[in-house]
């Protein structure tokens, strides 16, 4: 699961400097309107060209019989159900974009609902996809069941994968043998999760749970990614969890709210916690009991996250190559790989994969530049997005852009002569990684998307499931108060 860190003090120190020595703006500056229509021709291609080659990833990557798509791809990987759930969504962007027909997307999503509705579901270490309706994080590709004894059953990867789920069923709505069975499947697919089975603390629910460990000692508190899965949790017309867990879940935001790189807003590090549950929520002009308090909705949180990672590498307080206003974004992704290189006087230490990030909860920073931080958040705010998108490919584009888009990660200042755990050393560039994750190339086709056409959005306003999970959470205003479409 996503990792969350705690503060040291030597974070704790950089983040409070950094905070005083930023501009005290409040707010990111008012949305400019930044369309895509707006762009210039060579820009609007750009963004195609990059919208087309992440969804090809997906269709490419993903097991044509079951539908399980690769944690990590070209090369072997096992499956990640998270990436399941990003792949049933580009199938929609596919069919809309006409990169594939609408025949080939139902097939695809076939093939992917029964392949999960027919996964063992048992107590068992090793002979199980899943248990109560929940999954395991990762699934070996070809057995289809848990792949190793380390892999915890999880909640938020369950609901990653069961956004998907939900967005199939609404947008195959035609009265055809096929996209009746996805409907069907779908909604089985979501009715039996357990949700409070998965609450040992309640109201809060828990992270994860093992056969040998039992229930993971942690539970989804405080502004994350878990936001999705109490929306979904509390939606379920089957097992729902009470209305006491999203208060339960929010009663810690205002230990993350605070000015960071100039920017007022409630903070996560890592950009994945601003951006996943975006992905299939629209979450502007909506609000709960909190953003009425503090007077934004989420959409514009994240936004403003976003401006304050790019002020965080324009500050560049580690002084690492490449950064600057055109040039940022962190995020969990790959790394050159537990390394320590002496540099001078200086002790650096560049990580394999894991939660990047810079904000007042934490910095974590090596120097690695994960283009999904900022493609993920392009429709947060365009305006910085796509320079930062340009910039990357026309700088570093030989080697980090290729046939499924960006790379997952590189890093400009490591260039030290050693084995690498993924990726290769570039002549004059640094470290680049060989693959793409499914779980960072998500966020940046279906938010180029959203971006571009409310699409992935406009399904999922229509599925009643969202909406009363939303409503249960005390949200009103915006899309929630007109009648569902």
């Amino acid at each position: 699961m996503p990792r969350r860190f705690h503060f040291t003090l030597t974070t704790a120190l950089l983040a409070m400097a950094l905070a005083a020595n930023s501009p005290a703006r409040a707010a990111a500056p008012a949305p400019a309107a930044t369309t895509y229509a707006s762009l210039p021709s060579s820009q609007q291609r750009m963004v195609d060209d990059l919208e087309r080659r992440t969804f090809d990833w997906f269709w490419d990557s993903a097991d044509p019989k079951t539908g399980l798509v690769p944690d990590h791809y070209p090369g072997e990987s096992f499956s990640s159900i998270a990436a399941v759930g990003f792949a049933l969504t580009a199938y929609g962007v596919g069919v809309e974009r006409g990169y594939i027909t609408r025949a080939q997307a139902v097939e695809r999503t076939l093939a992917t609902l029964r392949f999960f509705e027919d996964a063992p579901q048992n107590g068992s270490e090793d002979d199980a996809a899943g248990f109560h309706g929940f999954y395991y994080h990762f699934l070996d590709m070809q057995t289809g069941k848990r792949f190793g004894r380390w892999v915890e059953l999880s909640s938020v990867d369950t609901t990653l994968l069961l956004g998907g789920v939900l967005f199939a069923q609404s947008y195959f709505d035609r009265d055809t043998p096929g996209e009746r069975e996805i409907r069907a499947l779908a909604d089985t697919l979501y009715r039996r999760v357990d949700w409070p089975w998965m609450q040992p603390r309640a109201p809060l629910i828990g992270m994860g749970w093992t056969p040998g460990g039992k229930y993971i000692p942690s539970d989804w508190k405080g502004y994350n990614e878990g936001m999705l899965v109490y929306i979904l949790a509390l939606g379920s017309p089957t097992h729902p969890v009470e209305p006491a867990a999203w208060k339960a879940w929010a009663s810690t935001n205002d230990d993350s709210w605070g000015t960071f790189q100039g920017q007022t807003f409630l903070n996560f590090a890592p950009m994945f916690g601003h951006q996943y549950s975006h992905v299939w929520v629209d979450f502007r002009g909506i609000r709960d009991d909190w953003n009425r308090e503090h007077d934004l909705d989420y959409f514009e949180n994240s936004r403003r996250a976003t401006y304050s990672q790019r002020n965080y590498a324009i500050a560049n307080p580690g002084h690492w190559t490449g950064y600057g206003a055109d040039v940022w974004g962190l995020t969990a992704c790959n790394g050159p790989g537990g390394i320590v290189v002496e540099e001078g006087d200086k002790t650096l230490r560049f990580e394999g994969y894991t939660a990047r990030g810079a904000g007042l909860d934490d910095i974590s920073d090596d120097g690695t530049i994960a283009p999904t931080a900022a493609g993920g958040s392009i429709a947060f705010a365009p305006e910085i997005v796509i320079p930062a998108l340009a910039t990357m490919k026309q700088r570093y584009g030989k080697s980090i852009y290729g046939r499924y888009g960006f790379v997952d990660a590189f890093n400009p200042s490591f260039h030290t002569q050693t084995e690498l755990r993924t990726g290769r050393l570039v002549p004059g560039l640094g470290w680049v990684d060989n693959v793409q994750l499914g779980i960072d190339q998500g966020p940046i086709v279906l938010m180029i998307e959203n971006w571009r056409s409310d699409f992935v959005w406009k399904v999922m306003r229509r599925n009643p499931y969202i909406r009363t999970g939303l409503e249960k959470a005390g949200f009103t205003g915006g899309w929630l108060d007109a009648p569902t479409p």
